[in-house]
């Protein structure tokens, strides 16, 4: 019997995100998550060496894993833009509804033996603090993704993005009170993105 899992995590880059902007470079999910995913790690890291007293403890697999598949159901729901999400709570909790649909079909879609490595990535437990503190970096780390996107694409000359550059950093100023790596990355590494190639060298 064929498994169809991996196959269709390789349809990631068949998304685009950002569809009701006009974009100078377009961006898919697969592209996002990779960016997710190293972003997310840099958190664990800074969080580790500077930020550790007091906080949480957690499994940097694990949470580097969730950040992995953090927008896998999207391959069958599509990228839904923000202002539609978020527009009311109605339409965010209907969508939160079809992503948990999309998630179950996902994990059909492997062998019975892989789900108990896999359902805890597509569906976290949001009961384990541990859990809710790694959903919660691997957030802070794609709004991160969100707010590079943004000034790129305002550093190649678009204004479409200026409204929503101001609106995830309005937002990251209120994950970077409960999360100090995200302080700490925006301070130190952030700038670099705005940087020239030849700058960077």
């Amino acid at each position: 019997m064929s498994h169809h899992f991996l196959a269709m995590m390789n349809r990631m880059r068949y998304i685009n995100r950002w569809g009701l902007m006009r974009n100078t470079q377009t961006e898919n999910i697969q592209e996002h998550s990779l960016q997710v995913v190293m972003i997310t790690h840099a958190l664990l890291e800074i969080r580790a060496s500077m930020f550790y007293q007091g906080r949480q403890p957690l499994d940097k697999a694990q949470t580097l894993l969730l950040a992995l598949y953090h927008d896998a159901a999207e391959i069958l729901t599509g990228d839904l833009p923000t202002p539609v999400k978020y527009a009311n709570p109605a339409i965010r909790d209907a969508y939160h509804a079809v992503e948990t649909v999309a998630a179950e079909k996902l994990l059909s879609l492997l062998p019975e033996a892989l789900l108990p490595a896999y359902r805890p990535l597509f569906l976290p437990d949001q009961a384990d603090a541990a859990t809710t503190e790694a959903v919660k970096l691997v957030k802070a780390a794609d709004r991160l993704s969100a707010y590079i996107k943004c000034l790129e694409e305002e550093k190649a000359g678009n204004s479409e993005f200026r409204q929503a550059s101001e609106t995830v950093r309005q937002k990251l100023a209120l994950v970077m009170r409960e999360l100090p790596e995200v302080a700490w990355f925006m301070e130190q590494l952030l700038p670099s993105f705005l940087l020239s190639l030849d700058e960077l060298s």
